[in-house]
Order: C-alpha cells, then structure tokens, then sequence
C-alpha cells in the first residue's frame, strides 16, 4: 500500500524520514534515478513535481502535493441544466424557523432561512438569508450566510460570517465569494484574539462547474424535494472549512414521521456529505415536509441540533384549470337553417352595398371598360406591370412625362416605311 507524503526532513543526501498522512515518521531513501522516495520496507512514493527537493540542503520541506479537482457527475449536471425558473422556483419562496436544541433537548438559540427573487448587478437571481445565533456551555455564537444565486443556482455572491465570543480568545471568521469576469475570487479574514490572518483564493470557471455554496445548497434542499433527486449519482462541488474544493454527495433519506405541536408530520430526508481531503468527512441530515419546509438539520455527530417548533403553514398552490378541448366538427351551412339565413342577409347587403357605390361613382364603369379593352387589344404576357403602368397615368404621385418628348416615343403602329410587321409594336405614348 503506497503512503501519502505530508512533510519530510533529510538526515543526509540519500536517507530521509517521511511524515505520513496518519502522522507516523517513517525512514527511507531517495531513488534519484527514478524520481522515488523509498522506504525500508520496499514500499515507495513518487516524488511530487513541485515541493521538496532531493538535492535540498534545508532540514525541513513541506511536500506540496497538485489536488485533484473535483468534478459533478453527469446526472447531478443534467439536474441543474433543467430547472425552468417558470415552473420550479414558483413556490420555493417562503420562510423557514427552527430552533436549536442540545441533545438533553436544552434550547440554545434559533435558525432562519429566507429565499425571495430580487436582482443583482442588473442580474434576475434569488436572495438567500440564513442566520444562526445562541450560547453553547455560555458562550455565544453563530453563523449567518448572505447569497444570490442564479436561477440554474450558480453562486454570484457570497458573504459567509462566523464566530465564537470567547472571553479570552474570541474567533470571527469572515469568507466571501464573488463571481468575477473570469473567474472566483474567495477572500478570507479569520481574527482569533488579536491576531488576524487574510488569505486570498482563485478559481477558473471549469473548476467550480457544478459548485454548490452554502447559500445555494438551502435552495438546492426544496428543489431536491419538490422535484424528487435522480436515483444515480448526484455529486456537486462544494468548500470544506478551509475554502478547498471537494465533493459534495448528496443521497435520499428514509421517509419518517414527526411530530410537532402534537401533529404527526411526514418528513422526507436528504443527506449531505463534504467529502474533504484534508480532514474527515462533515454530513448533514435535513427533513422537510412535501411542500419543501424545512422540519429537522443535523450534523452528524454534533451534540447541536435543529427542529422545528410551530407547524409552517402550508404554501398554497395555484390552481391551474384544465385546458378546454374543443372537438373538431364538420360545418354544412345549408343545414344549420339559423346561420344559412344570416348567411344569404348578409350576402343581399353586401351587393346592396356594391350596387349603391356603383350609381354613386359611374366613372368607376368607363374606367374598367377602357383598361379591359385597352389590355384586350394588346394581349401583354405579364399583366401586372401591363396594369402598373396603364393606372399610373392617373396617379398624383408619378410626375407626368414631357410632351416633347412623345415625338420620338415609340407608338402602337407600325412603321410603314421601315417595318411593317405588326409584331413589332411599339409602346403605346400617353
């Protein structure tokens, strides 16, 4: 079984004691040839490329292993590419209250969670607010998120705060994650009495593919339930307690029952696990009731935990009327005698009509009468622009043509000297 390297001190040029992940120091030797760190009982680990150097002549290097980035399966991707903001969103708006017991069922302090749409740097999204304050043994404490999310739940903006009020040492600990133009920024201020430390974080794009905030996770919580979560493998990405990107898996719950208020709920649950690689593995247990409120979190082996103490009232759903259906029914006139006779009345004033503007306007006869004659004797091939042209002479918007130049226009006669064929016609001049 090969070992995994956490830091090394070099005895001499070729024996080094290694430190393993389990924290045990181990002797071995350096292959230089092979790149290889090998141990006495022919066990060996390959010498990453960045960190110690075997030629070093430092007591002490700490090896610096490339993560592995983490990576969402397919259909947890498949899920988030899917949501209809229309549809999906539209009752997930609403306020979640718990309160925070012991395990000897002590109250210590309360947890509340609220999602509303707004916008964000000109940006359509949703605003998730989680606070969680109270005293554990007396001493005060808590955590309070601030998130916009997308609406295929992409984190824009995180604030994240936390802190322990001790009297000597007191901890606060700020995260905050933006969404710039190219990347993620992830920007740290953790104070511990007066000492403050900042640390300053990057991610591409490809790496966060499929990243879940905390923020986005309580949005992600009512989705899961209202549309049911895939039967395969749903795996995002999320941090760890120290900003590093990890798996984050999530799987069903068995249906329960509780009670609250003395009202028997059923509850259906979803596990979450971060799988961190540099400390063990956090799981949180949620339940929530069909209509996505949140009835019971825990962490799994904290002594703190949360439950709900009223029964939320029921979000009401619209009720969407069924669609008419209108059959398709053949129509014959003559038989409906009711509509056949507004049929031949309207027939009767629509000529009436005609007839009336007709008398009005006798103009309207000699005109059509000069034109079907006119195109009679000349036969053209494209009537259309025959018609154009002959109507044109009566339009107050095409200027009249010169009549000194109609000498040389060329006539509907023919050319007795030159040309008597008849096929030869020129244009008539108007």
């Amino acid at each position: 079984m090969s070992k995994k390297i956490q830091e090394t001190i070099h005895e001499d040029e070729n024996i080094v004691w290694v430190k393993l992940d389990l924290g045990v120091w181990w002797p071995g030797y350096i292959h230089v040839s092979k790149g290889e760190i090998r141990f006495w009982d022919e066990d060996y680990v390959e010498v990453p490329k960045i960190g110690v150097d075997v030629n070093s002549p430092d007591e002490e290097k700490i090896v610096d292993e490339i993560p592995e980035v983490p990576e969402a399966s397919s259909p947890a991707l498949k899920f988030l590419d899917s949501l209809v903001p229309e549809t999906d969103f539209k009752y997930m708006m609403f306020d979640d209250k718990l309160v925070t017991i012991s395990d000897t069922g002590k109250e210590l302090g309360e947890f509340c969670v609220t999602i509303e749409p707004t916008k964000h740097c000109n940006q359509d999204c949703f605003l998730v607010h989680a606070i969680s304050h109270g005293a554990i043994d007396g001493v005060p404490c808590g955590t309070s998120i601030t998130c916009y999310v997308t609406r295929n739940l992409e984190t824009i903006e995180q604030h994240h705060h936390e802190y322990v009020n001790l009297d000597n040492c007191p901890l606060d600990r700020k995260t905050n994650i933006v969404k710039q133009e190219t990347e993620y920024t992830v920007n740290r201020i953790i104070t511990q009495g007066e000492a403050v430390e900042r640390k300053n974080k990057t991610f591409s794009f490809d790496d966060m593919k499929g990243f879940i905030s905390e923020g986005s996770n309580l949005l992600l919580h009512r989705l899961l339930i209202e549309k049911g979560m895939p039967d395969d493998d749903f795996q995002l990405v999320s941090f760890d307690s120290e900003t590093n990107l990890c798996a984050a898996t999530y799987k069903h719950l068995e249906e329960r029952t509780q009670t609250v208020e003395a009202i028997e709920l059923r509850v259906y649950g979803i596990e979450r696990t971060i799988n961190s690689k540099t400390d063990l593995p956090t799981t949180w247990q949620s339940y929530f009731t069909q209509d996505g409120h949140l009835t019971n979190r825990v962490q799994v082996g904290s002594p703190v935990g949360m439950k709900l103490a009223k029964v939320p009232t029921a979000v009401v759903r619209d009720e969407e009327p069924p669609k008419p259906v209108f059959e398709k029914r053949s129509l014959n006139i003559e038989e409906d005698m009711q509509m056949y006779s507004k049929f031949l009345d309207r027939k009767e004033d629509i000529k009436g009509n005609h007839a009336v503007y007709m008398r009005q306007h006798p103009e309207l006869k000699a005109l059509l009468a000069d034109f079907l004659q006119f195109l009679l004797l000349r036969k053209p091939q494209d009537i259309i622009s025959f018609a154009s042209e002959y109507f044109s002479a009566f339009s107050t918007t095409v200027p009249n043509a010169s009549p000194y130049l109609a000498s040389n226009a060329p006539t509907p006669f023919p050319v007795s000297r030159g040309n008597t064929r008849i096929e030869q016609l020129r244009t008539p001049t108007r």
